[in-house]
């Protein structure tokens, strides 16, 4: 569907109202659910399955286009990603599937790379990460793997510390409070201190994935190494990004 008849369809369904028309909408609009739950999947891995969180971001872009103000100025997929993502975590929530044991290896992982930072003034290797919590380098690559669950953690406490992705706040036009511009410029600069915790391969992967939203398979192609591979050095980036960025690694997501 082209722009002018997307526009014809959203104004006759502000209009109308039907069923019919909410229901054209919702198919037309189907694929930005795919894509948003491509992108929460990275986290969760085989934890949950990639249709289960497509079905539970129908639910939010039902509700985007229940609630969307085409009078304002802000374009439909930006409101509707917010919302369906939302959707997700909160059925994510409310599921409460995370092991407990997955945490409390986090926390040790945050804990090692942390100590390990302050005391050696760099950022840790995987080698000096499994030997500070005891375990083997194969150990670690699996503790990290599963992680991906707990980053997702990471996801949640940001939304239900006063940043809830599924509101209108900072969707709409108009100029910024003195406050959130300091709290941009704020985010800017720990982003930048926190890239620098990368490796050069790391921080590309970040780049390339978060900036110029690239999928996996497409920057294993680039970097010429498998997709597993890329997966690993997404996964270890945000964990060093955290110890940096803290919930407000799930900045990257929005």
């Amino acid at each position: 569907m082209n722009d002018v008849a997307r526009k014809r369809l959203w104004e006759d369904y502000a209009r109308l109202r039907t069923s019919e028309l909410r229901e054209k909408l919702i198919l037309e609009y189907a694929p930005l659910v795919k894509v948003v739950a491509g992108r929460l999947s990275m986290y969760l891995g085989y934890n949950v399955e990639y249709e289960d969180l497509v079905s539970y971001g129908v639910f939010g872009l039902i509700d985007a286009i229940d609630k969307f103000d085409t009078g304002k100025e802000v374009k439909f997929e930006t409101y509707a990603s917010l919302r369906i993502r939302g959707a997700i975590l909160d059925q994510i929530r409310k599921m409460d599937w995370i092991p407990r044991t997955i945490r409390q290896r986090q926390r040790q992982i945050d804990t090692a790379m942390k100590d390990i930072e302050q005391k050696n003034g760099r950022p840790a290797t995987d080698a000096e990460i499994a030997a500070y919590i005891g375990i083997s380098e194969n150990e670690l690559s699996d503790w990290q793997n599963q992680a991906k669950a707990d980053n997702m953690v990471s996801l949640n406490e940001y939304v239900e510390q006063g940043n809830d992705i599924s509101s209108d706040k900072g969707l709409g036009g108009g100029f910024d409070t003195p406050e959130r511009v300091i709290e941009k410029s704020e985010l800017k600069e720990m982003l930048a201190q926190a890239l620098e915790l990368l490796t050069e391969k790391e921080k590309k992967v970040i780049l390339l994935y978060y900036y110029e939203d690239l999928t996996l398979k497409e920057i294993s192609r680039i970097l010429e190494v498998s997709e597993s591979r890329i997966s690993q050095l997404h996964t270890k980036a945000l964990q060093k990004m955290k110890t940096k960025m803290g919930n407000y690694i799930g900045i990257l997501d929005q």
